[in-house]
């Protein structure tokens, strides 16, 4: 490999929304905190929580009748 044009992977630790750390390497210095991660988002549970249930309704009452019948 050529040197001087790869970045720089520093070890960091990043902490999950139910608090677990793990560590890993990344070209970021400086360790991070996820507010979302496949243990709580429903795209991986594929739970679907009140939230996005609300938003399901206020978007089909916003633009349901540009919906093709």
């Amino acid at each position: 490999m050529k040197k001087g044009i790869h970045p720089q992977y520093n070890e960091i630790t990043v902490t999950m929304t139910d608090g677990e750390k793990v560590k890993m390497y990344s070209t970021l210095s400086k360790d991070m905190s996820l507010e979302v991660d496949p243990k709580t988002h429903s795209a991986w549970t594929k739970k679907t929580t009140q939230k996005a249930t609300g938003r399901t309704e206020s978007f089909n009452k916003k633009f349901g009748s540009f919906m093709a019948s």
